[in-house]
C-alpha cells in the first residue's frame, strides 16, 4: 500500500470536508499528472450488477456538493453525475452481472470491476484512490482511502457515477422484471422485494450465491 503524507489533507479532514486534497498529495509526492478516484455500487443487493467507476479531475473544474452517494438524494446523485461527466478530464464505469458474480464471489467480482473501469479510463491514470480498505490488483500505483467518498473529490465522484448508473440499469430492468419493484428498491432485500420472491421465485437478475437466493436453486 503507497502511504500519502499531506499536511493540508490532514488539517481538512477533521472536518469531514469532501476536497482535492488526496489527489494534490499524491501528485506532488510522486510527481504524476493524472490521479483518478475509484469506488463501487452494489455489493449488498440481491439482485443486479456491482457497478464501479473512475474519474479524473481537473483540480480547476470540479463541481460544487460532491459527497458520499449515500449522502446524497436521487434529484442531487443524478445532477452531479451530469455535471462530473462534463467537468472530468476522463470517467469511466463497468458492470459485472449477477452470474459473474455468482461464479467469482463478490468480492472478487468488485475488484474486477475496478480493475475494468481503470483499463477503459481515459486519459490513463497515474495513481489511483480507492475508497475503502480492500487493495485491488490494478497496473498502476494506488491508495486505499477508509471512508475516501467523503473525503476525496475523485472518490466521492466515482462513487455517484457508479450509483447512478447502477440505479438506472435497475430502473430499466424494471420493464422486463415488473414483478420485483427494482425500480423502487434496486434489488436490495427489503420486504417488498422478499414478498416478491416468495411469490414469484427468483428471475435471472438475482445472485444466487447469496443465501436468501440460493434456497430457490
Amino acid at each position: 500500500m503507497v502511504m500519502l503524507f499531506c499536511d493540508l489533507r490532514d488539517s481538512l479532514h477533521f472536518l469531514n470536508m469532501v476536497d482535492y486534497s488526496f489527489e494534490y498529495a499524491a501528485m506532488k509526492q510522486f510527481g504524476i499528472k493524472y490521479v483518478c478516484g475509484i469506488d463501487e455500487a452494489g455489493r449488498g443487493p440481491w439482485a443486479g450488477p456491482v457497478v464501479a467507476a473512475a474519474v479524473i479531475f481537473n483540480p480547476n473544474h470540479i463541481p460544487d456538493g460532491l459527497d458520499d452517494s449515500k449522502k446524497l438524494n436521487e434529484n442531487q446523485r443524478n445532477r452531479l453525475a451530469i455535471e462530473i461527466k462534463a467537468a472530468a478530464l476522463g470517467f469511466s464505469i463497468a458492470f459485472i452481472d449477477a452470474p459473474k458474480i455468482d461464479e467469482i464471489n463478490i468480492l472478487q467480482a468488485t475488484m474486477l470491476a475496478m480493475r475494468s473501469t481503470l483499463e477503459s479510463l481515459s486519459p490513463e491514470a497515474d495513481f489511483a484512490l480507492v475508497d475503502g480498505n480492500r487493495m485491488p490488483k490494478l497496473d498502476v500505483p494506488c491508495q486505499t482511502i477508509i471512508k475516501g467518498d467523503g473525503k476525496s473529490a475523485s472518490i466521492a465522484a466515482a462513487s455517484i457515477l457508479a450509483k447512478t448508473a447502477r440505479d438506472d440499469f435497475m430502473i430499466e430492468c424494471h420493464e422486463n422484471f415488473p414483478h420485483y419493484g427494482f425500480d423502487k428498491h434496486k434489488g436490495y432485500g427489503v420486504p417488498a422485494h422478499i414478498r416478491a420472491l416468495e411469490m414469484h421465485g427468483p428471475c435471472p437478475l438475482h445472485r444466487f450465491s447469496y443465501k436468501p437466493i440460493s434456497k430457490y436453486r
